[in-house]
């Protein structure tokens, strides 16, 4: 039997024979993912605006430390550094970024997008060789699943948030913001039990699910919600935007009032 060798070059940066708009989804992706970041650091660092009566922006949920009355602890402590802004964002808003950005979903999104790894399937990249996930920095991806915890976490605090929205002076009410702030909390939430960690600790560690009825049933359920973490995990991205923009919104007065629908 005859055989013939076929050369196999590797493509140039870019190099690629697909006919289709293949760069206009990691342009998106930059675009939006890009752009996130930036508010997001630009809202921590201004340390203003982020609550209007019982509404609290997400961003800087829980508040441990600082004037509001929605401060835990009280006004910041004496040791905190006099050239570090005293913004409530930035005791906490390392967590929920880290789980989001150790996701396993972002990384294939960002590392196209970003990194160029590869800038999509059957087009060329930059690099010639692969480090993987075993070796600095990208190791420290591994971490995802401790972020899970603290992600659980932030869904009771900001699960308690979106109560303490439907709360105003007069008593029991539901307001515009009541309803950005609990649809926030329901995007996260599919957003986190969707998660690939989050079905391994339920029910994908054991070798037979169904032995356990209660965890094989949870396992079922996240496995849904994974289904369409995709889109989960940009929706909830925008519910995160929106919810600080609208509380900021009215807290500088550009919205005059909230709508109380009841």
């Amino acid at each position: 039997m005859s055989r013939v060798d076929v050369p196999v070059n590797r493509l140039r940066f870019g190099q690629t024979s697909r006919r289709d708009n293949w760069w206009v989804g990691p342009m998106v992706v930059v675009t939006i993912l890009g752009g996130f970041v930036v508010y997001s650091m630009w809202a921590a660092f201004q340390n203003a605006h982020y609550e209007y009566g019982n509404y609290l922006s997400p961003f800087y949920s829980p508040v441990l430390f600082g004037p509001s009355h929605h401060a835990f602890f009280g006004a910041w402590p004496s040791w905190w550094p006099t050239w570090l802004p005293a913004s409530p964002a930035i005791l906490i808003l390392w967590a929920p970024a880290g789980f989001r950005f150790t996701c396993y979903y972002y990384r294939g999104a960002y590392y196209k997008a970003f990194w160029a790894d590869p800038p999509a399937c059957a087009v060329g990249e930059p690099r010639t060789s692969y480090r993987g996930e075993h070796k600095p920095p990208l190791i420290l991806q591994n971490v995802h699943r401790y972020f899970l915890y603290l992600a659980l976490l932030f869904l009771f605090v900001l699960a308690y948030d979106a109560w303490k929205s439907m709360w105003f002076e007069d008593g029991f009410g539901i307001g515009v913001g009541t309803i950005i702030l609990t649809l926030n909390v329901v995007l996260l939430s599919g957003y986190t039990l969707g998660c690939h960690s989050f079905r391994h600790l339920v029910g994908g560690c054991l070798d037979c699910p169904s032995e356990a009825p209660a965890r094989h049933a949870a396992y079922k359920c996240s496995s849904a919600l994974n289904k369409r973490h995709m889109l989960f995990a940009w929706m909830s991205l925008f519910g995160v935007v929106t919810s600080d923009v609208y509380v900021r919104l009215l807290s500088m007065g550009v919205i005059p009032y909230d709508l109380r629908l009841i």
